[in-house]
């Protein structure tokens, strides 16, 4: 994984959002198993969480004799976001090879800020192998071509976040139904679906690795939102505390990120001020590519109100899933 001579400088938000996250997947390395990575820009001062999930992707693959891109795909992570991440500090991936079988491998990757862990990541590698096959089918649902994109919901609000939002989106996200960033869902409901996919076409050269950690980068930002849905609250209801405290994903076939992606989303409980939400996958043919399940700190005060309708809000009371 040679290091970009600019490797260290922080993307800004003005460049185009798509080349920026693919810039902050290329890792510059300091030794055996150690690399290191930048951030993009956030209106919170928090790094993104789905960010260094999908950099502690890349750098643990590359600990794979072939460099993750030979017979051994990913095909799970399961990690625990520990601590918040600082926006103008690098992050440090130190990979731990735990295991290397006949068919698997595994690591561990701490992604560190000051010698302190802010993200601890197990992810596992199988060679391409025959077997059983069965997969859920995927919902009847209108086209994506129909729906409202949230760029242009972003777009259409004359506020300096939404138009940060609008400029550093990587991602054309397609609600089917009502989305929640700007007002609460009409009505209560525990599930929900969107498509998704890259806001440009990816280069060629663009591996199937890189493909699966942009979707990990990707999904973050909506796993949550079920939770929002069944409690009625947006991402701008006053005083809500919202950040991710773990994720678990599977990827089952190979798909790309530049392609229409069906995200079928259920929120199964929540308590304690923690919500979970998982999701089910399907690329436009149908086939089921990845499962994923997240569990986030979600926290209202009790005499919350959500904004009202049409309200723009200061910038403090946008919500975006981070590191808690």
């Amino acid at each position: 994984m040679p290091a970009a001579t600019d490797v260290l400088a922080v993307p800004g938000a003005g460049a185009e959002p798509l080349d920026s996250v693919l810039r902050t997947l290329r890792l510059e390395r300091l030794g055996e198993d150690e690399y290191r990575g930048v951030s993009l820009p956030q209106m919170n001062g928090r790094i993104y969480g789905g960010q260094v999930l999908a950099q502690s992707i890349v750098a643990a693959a590359d600990t794979l004799v072939d460099g993750g891109d030979g017979p051994r795909a990913l095909h799970s992570v399961h990690g625990y976001f520990l601590r918040p991440g600082k926006l103008d500090l690098p992050i440090t991936f130190a990979v731990e090879r735990l295991h290397d079988g006949r068919s698997f491998s595994t690591r561990r990757t701490h992604a560190l800020q000051q010698g302190r862990p802010i993200l601890s990541l197990i992810s596992s590698y199988q060679e391409d192998q025959p077997g059983r096959d069965h997969a859920d089918a995927a919902p009847e649902v209108p086209d994506p071509e129909s729906l409202t994109s949230a760029i242009e919901l972003f777009n259409a609000v004359d506020h300096p976040v939404a138009k940060f939002m609008s400029s550093i989106a990587a991602f054309d996200i397609r609600h089917v139904g009502e989305p929640v960033y700007l007002q609460p869902p009409g009505e209560a409901a525990d599930t929900q679906m969107l498509w998704m996919r890259a806001r440009t076409p990816l280069p060629a050269e663009v591996t199937d690795l890189q493909h699966r950690a942009l979707l990990a980068y990707a999904c973050d930002q909506v796993m949550l939102e079920p939770v929002l849905r069944r409690h009625g609250l947006s991402w701008r209801t006053r005083g809500m505390s919202v950040a991710s405290l773990d994720h678990s994903m599977w990827w089952h076939r190979p798909l790309r990120v530049d392609e229409w992606l069906l995200f079928v989303q259920h929120s199964p409980s929540a308590q304690g001020g923690r919500g979970l939400g998982t999701a089910k996958v399907f690329d436009r043919t149908g086939a089921h590519v990845a499962t994923i399940a997240q569990e986030g700190m979600v926290r209202v005060p009790e005499d919350a109100e959500p904004a009202a309708t049409g309200e723009v809000r200061p910038e403090e009371e946008w919500q975006r899933p981070s590191l808690r």
